[in-house]
């Protein structure tokens, strides 16, 4: 394990990796040029909000023309949102990480009220029998994403399958911080032998390839919630270690744990009120983006038939059940689930990139 003090470019400015640059063709300088962004980003927004609402409420024509019309319809939107915002805002502004914000907030918030929100039937096959199955998505009837092969909504599914794959993605990584941290830390502040055995452990969970260690533990443990969070949390504990371990040393030799020291603080004293608080902060930003990895570890075994088992629905067993010829009749019963993995994988990523960027300063660690 390696600790390098590098220097990271800070955020914000005009020229900074998150701004858009002096250079930016769509920054207006005057106002006549930001009027011309206001106008062409509303013809864009309205042309594609258009074809958006064409290709969610038609049900009646072809899904070869539908699905186009939708992907022409989310570009048309996010190319006028952006002029919009850049007008209003400047070359700082970033389309993408508000609106990876605003999908996190809504879907937590739908995961949360799930069992308020006026949704279809998710998993009881029984109150469905006299259901049509496979019906296709339809914005304004009673199931605007379709339904499976039991007539079971797939709007609720997906926000139902929400609460899963985010309780066990946050517990993993909750776990992961909680433990990762701690034992990063003594690493860290002793130094020697416990670096030492620590870190031979720590490469030794690396060494191991994620799915096999994922399988192996899912083979012996029942399917629960609990069991499959404490599972992942093994994957995201070798990688909070060595974060916490390379910023313990990095703040080891600080004016501010000298001090402490010097003033006769005790070794645990130093490294729970001193190093913990400084190391959070980095540890908190990798686990926006590790929750990401925790919720594709979490379909992937879904997928497999080892995570939570139907009919109770999370993403991966929703888009198994387009095996066997399924998605080749019925596209959109593995598109939905997989839009609202993609953009909640994408959503966490971005966002946690931000964050690192915004916690690490000018001087960050690198491993």
């Amino acid at each position: 394990m390696s600790d390098i003090l590098i220097d990271e470019p800070s955020l914000g400015g005009p020229d900074g990796p998150l701004g858009s640059g002096p250079d930016d063709p769509f920054i207006g300088d005057d106002p006549g040029e930001r009027k011309k962004l206001y106008r062409l980003g509303g013809i864009l927004l309205v042309v594609g909000i258009a074809l958006l609402l064409f290709g969610l409420a038609a049900s009646a024509v072809v899904m070869g023309v539908r699905v186009p019309a939708v992907l022409l319809g989310l570009v048309g939107i996010y190319t006028g949102l952006r002029r919009i915002g850049l007008a209003k805002f400047g070359g700082d502004f970033d389309l993408t990480f508000v609106l990876s914000g605003v999908w996190l907030v809504v879907l937590i918030l739908a995961a949360i009220l799930a069992p308020l929100l006026p949704l279809g039937e998710y998993k009881d096959t029984t109150a469905t029998l006299g259901a049509k199955g496979y019906q296709p998505p339809s914005l304004f009837s009673d199931h605007p994403l379709g339904t499976n092969n039991f007539g079971l909504d797939l709007l609720a599914r997906c926000i139902y399958g929400a609460q899963a794959s985010l309780i066990v993605a946050v517990s993993a990584v909750v776990i992961g911080i909680v433990v990762g941290g701690a034992v990063g830390i003594c690493a860290g502040y002793f130094r020697g032998k416990t670096d030492t055995v620590i870190g031979v452990l720590t490469n030794s969970l690396l060494a191991v390839p994620a799915l096999i260690l994922l399988i192996a533990l899912a083979s012996v443990l029942e399917p629960n919630l609990r069991n499959i969070s404490f599972a992942l949390a093994l994957l995201a504990i070798p990688s909070m270690i060595r974060i916490a371990r390379a910023n313990t040393i990095a703040f080891a030799s600080r004016e501010f744990v000298l001090a402490a020291r010097a003033m006769g603080a005790s070794r645990w004293r130093v490294m729970v009120r001193e190093l913990a608080p400084n190391v959070a902060l980095p540890l908190l930003s990798l686990g926006m983006v590790m929750i990401s990895v925790m919720i594709v570890a979490e379909a992937s075994l879904s997928f497999l038939g080892l995570g939570i088992k139907p009919p109770n629905p999370t993403w991966g067993n929703m888009i198994a059940e387009g095996q066997g010829g399924v998605f080749e009749q019925h596209p959109f019963i593995v598109l939905v689930p997989g839009v609202f993995l993609f953009l909640t994988v994408f959503a966490f990523n971005i966002v946690g990139e931000k964050a690192q960027k915004a916690t690490a300063g000018r001087a960050g660690v690198k491993l």
